[in-house]
């Protein structure tokens, strides 16, 4: 995308809701999609039930790779004016930060309070039973 993104109307990427011709919102961004239709591994269906509404949480509830997630900046060919979207759609989601798969000092601390209970619950098991044989 261009350094100086293009704002468009909501009422004009609503129009585009063709296969030929379809642009979804995500996450504030319009996305023009029309050359990925036949692609898309969920078909074309999905696709267009996504059109006219933002689809930031349709997308996000699937779980996409990351992978696809970079895919998407092939399409993106704008921005949605949030000042546009009627009342009813306002719901429109803002940008959020990508998905950091990296297995970092958190990735291990969460295994860590996992992991520490279930090995002093094995060694407490492991002294019970060595004390009643004895």
């Amino acid at each position: 995308m261009a350094a100086d993104p293009k704002v468009y109307a909501f009422e004009e990427v609503a129009k585009h809701d063709k296969i030929k011709d379809c642009w979804l919102i995500i996450n504030g961004k319009v996305y023009d999609v029309s050359q990925f239709m036949e692609e898309h591994p969920g078909g074309e269906e999905v696709m267009l039930a996504a059109t006219a509404k933002d689809a930031s949480s349709d997308f996000e509830d699937i779980g996409h790779s990351d992978d696809a997630r970079e895919k998407m900046g092939n399409y993106c060919i704008g921005q949605i004016d949030v000042a546009t979207v009627p009342l009813k759609r306002a719901h429109i989601s803002l940008p959020q930060a990508q998905y950091n798969s990296s297995k970092g000092p958190g990735f291990v601390i969460k295994i860590l309070q996992f992991l520490l209970p279930l090995v002093i619950l094995g060694l407490a098991l492991a002294v019970r039973r060595s004390t009643k044989e004895e």
